[in-house]
């Protein structure tokens, strides 16, 4: 069986967590496509040009342990609003989302450019204040130089970014559901998309 469920949504709103539960619960592949972009960031913080790095990605680049640092994610913002950069992305995460047995993929393009026609499309959200106290509390103890004040910055910048590139914007495809997580737990989140995925599952 081909299924695909797409999850997109802006930084610490939840649709990383929500992805692994729904593929756990469902036996379906998971892939967080944001991991891509970070370790072709990380790459170029390595050195490489971007291009070349997007192009030159393999799984155990996907593996590496250093690639949830407050630096990789923004290298992987930069990145990723140049388009050969993307284009380099694409057919990895297509072919991805059609394997046999399910896939679900969590990005910021999946619905509306990646997957398309993906059975499920999820935008999940919350407001800036809530996802930057979420990315704070991730980031406290590797950095405990950093304020809350400048990772709501940050959020708020990387959605203008992300917003505003020319090249797939992050935006809700016309036919996502939308789970706003600002004041759900994640288990609640987590029942939300499994039953949005449900309604969907042939027969």
């Amino acid at each position: 069986m081909q299924f695909t469920v797409a999850i997109d949504g802006p930084a610490a709103a939840g649709k990383g967590t929500i992805s692994k539960a729904v593929a756990a619960h469902f036996g379906f592949a998971h892939l967080d496509t944001g991991l891509l972009y970070r370790a072709t960031g990380r790459r170029v913080l390595d050195g490489e040009a971007p291009i070349a790095a997007a192009q030159a990605l393999t799984p155990a680049d996907l593996a590496r342990d250093d690639l949830r640092t407050a630096a990789v994610a923004e290298a992987a913002s930069r990145v990723a609003v140049i388009p050969e950069v993307r284009a380099a992305l694409v057919e990895f995460q297509r072919s991805f989302a059609r394997r046999e047995g399910g896939a679900v993929l969590d990005g910021r393009d999946i619905g509306t450019v990646i997957c398309p026609e993906a059975e499920v499309k999820l935008f999940v959200t919350a407001s800036a204040e809530v996802r930057a106290a979420r990315r704070f509390a991730e980031l406290k103890q590797a950095d405990p130089s950093l304020s809350l004040a400048q990772v709501l910055a940050d959020v708020r910048a990387r959605d203008e970014r992300d917003s505003s590139r020319a090249e797939a914007p992050l935006k809700p495809a016309d036919d996502a559901i939308l789970l706003d997580t600002s004041d759900l737990s994640i288990e609640d989140a987590v029942a939300k998309a499994v039953a949005a995925v449900e309604a969907a599952l042939p027969g």
